[in-house]
């Protein structure tokens, strides 16, 4: 009973619209994805990908709260026109937003979490490690946007995949940018900027641009 309840009190016209968009009756009609009635459904194009077995409310797009933020007023937006994979349970905070081009594809590992107003964006591929972290804030892009072309008419800023470890927290106001692959069971400190590999684990990143702070950390929630 507590079950059904669960899943009543969440049945708004975005949860039901996402599940039947994407899933097939199957697995739409347990509405592993609940997505709160605030939440800009912009583009319900492209392919999502649950892995392993579904539940009511595995997937959370827009909801939470934190303090400094009003989520009454906290509008994700999910803008999808190529591929997102949940390979577990995932919480995508109120204020969230999600854009993937129609070459692009966004890994989550399992227990994933954003806690609110971050955003990515991603042409070619973003993937994240299991049990990753995300603050407010935040901004990932694989893309510069626009195109840049030398004098021989070439593209020199094409997309480039960014690859986050496992177990990775990465701190408000932060921003990671094409090109970058950051190692697991690391900290990414507020305020920085990567667009490089940095592999080394179980440290602290931080600055602009990003360097190792501190060695031999481990963090947890």
């Amino acid at each position: 009973m507590k079950r059904i309840l669960r899943i009543l009190t969440q049945l708004n016209l975005n949860t039901i619209r996402f599940n039947f968009k994407y899933l097939p009756f199957s697995q739409a009609i347990r509405f592993p994805v609940f997505v709160a009635k605030q939440v800009y459904l912009s583009n319900l194009q492209g392919e999502i990908k649950i892995e392993g077995h579904l539940w009511p409310g595995k997937i959370k797009i827009g909801y939470g709260e934190i303090g400094i933020f009003d989520k009454h007023k906290s509008r994700s937006i999910w803008q999808v026109a190529g591929k997102v994979v949940f390979k577990g349970a995932c919480n995508l905070g109120h204020g969230s937003k999600i854009s993937v081009g129609d070459h692009g594809e966004i890994i989550f590992g399992e227990n994933f979490s954003i806690t609110a107003e971050s955003s990515l964006i991603c042409y070619k591929k973003i993937t994240f490690g299991s049990s990753c972290v995300l603050s407010w804030d935040i901004l990932i892009m694989d893309t510069d946007l626009h195109s840049i072309y030398n004098a021989q008419g070439e593209l020199i800023n094409a997309p480039k995949e960014i690859r986050v470890g496992d177990h990775v927290w990465i701190g408000c106001r932060c921003t990671i940018l094409k090109g970058t692959r950051i190692g697991s069971n690391s900290i990414v400190a507020a305020g920085t900027t990567i667009n490089k590999t940095l592999l080394n684990e179980n440290v602290i990143l931080g600055g602009s641009p990003a360097r190792v702070l501190k060695e031999e950390v481990s963090w947890q929630v």
